[in-house]
């Protein structure tokens, strides 16, 4: 039941970011996967300040693996994938745990998508691609 609560979190995660946020990938396969794991990258910023601006509004996420935390490289992962250098490094990880509930997914999901457009208003290669 656990796996299924968590499974059920990625999921609503996800969609509500595909729903919301043009310009995303969700990385990995869709299928075989961990229950509670989501890595998502968003073209146009910057992973690391993403995550500043999460952690001033209460969210916990990484931009890589934990034994890669403080490294500036992409993750080896991701790019093995064939993801590109630039869309690795604006790839946030989200790790979901038994105590997570839809009501803070929610909260996730409307606090993103002004965090994503403020930071993307600042990008020249983002007023391009519109």
């Amino acid at each position: 039941s656990e796996i299924t609560h968590l499974a059920s979190l990625r999921d609503r995660l996800e969609k509500g970011m595909n729903e919301r946020i043009e310009h995303i990938q969700v990385n990995g396969c869709p299928e075989k996967r961990l229950a509670n794991t989501s890595n998502i990258s968003f073209e146009f910023v910057e992973g690391e300040s993403l995550l500043l601006n999460l952690d001033m509004k209460g969210i916990a996420a990484s931009s890589g693996s934990a034994c890669t935390s403080g490294s500036l490289e992409p993750s080896h992962v991701l790019v093995s994938m064939g993801i590109t250098h630039e869309l690795s490094h604006g790839s946030v990880r989200f790790s979901l745990g038994k105590s997570n509930t839809v009501e803070e997914i929610d909260y996730l999901l409307d606090i993103m998508p002004p965090i994503v457009e403020r930071m993307r208003s600042m990008s020249p290669l983002y007023a391009g691609a519109k």
